[in-house]
């Protein structure tokens, strides 16, 4: 089953989200800021990561940034996730090292195939 690290400042939507991948098999961690999910994710890298774009202080594409160019959470993916989708915001993401991008409301569904699609090789053999 795999780990994912919840990064989201909105305590409902967190709390919501990190029910309904634990319903699904998943173990999440989940914290509400940048500085919280790199201390988090440095000291027990995860399977993937679900980064709120929009987060107090840092956001999330410098927090993409900050986990793969560390060589503890560099081949971690990244799924980030945003309620204010802009043109170019899929491009940042990727370019700021996500490998998948995602908008709010959540489809339940979309994002367990992306997690599922992008755990499949590291989870295969725990």
């Amino acid at each position: 089953m795999p780990t994912v690290l919840l990064v989201e400042d909105d305590d409902t939507n967190r709390d919501l989200l990190a029910r309904r991948l634990t319903r699904k098999g998943m173990v999440v961690t989940a914290v509400a800021d940048a500085p919280a999910a790199l201390a988090a994710a440095f000291a027990a890298p995860p399977d993937v990561v679900l980064l709120d774009y929009s987060l107090p202080g840092m956001d999330g594409l410098e927090a993409a940034r900050q986990l793969k160019a560390d060589p503890r959470t560099t081949a971690v993916p990244i799924v980030l996730l945003t309620a204010h989708a802009s043109p170019g915001d899929q491009e940042r993401a990727i370019a700021a090292g996500c490998a998948a991008y995602d908008t709010k409301p959540i489809d339940l569904p979309r994002l367990l195939a992306t997690i599922e699609s992008l755990t499949a090789p590291r989870t295969a053999s725990s």
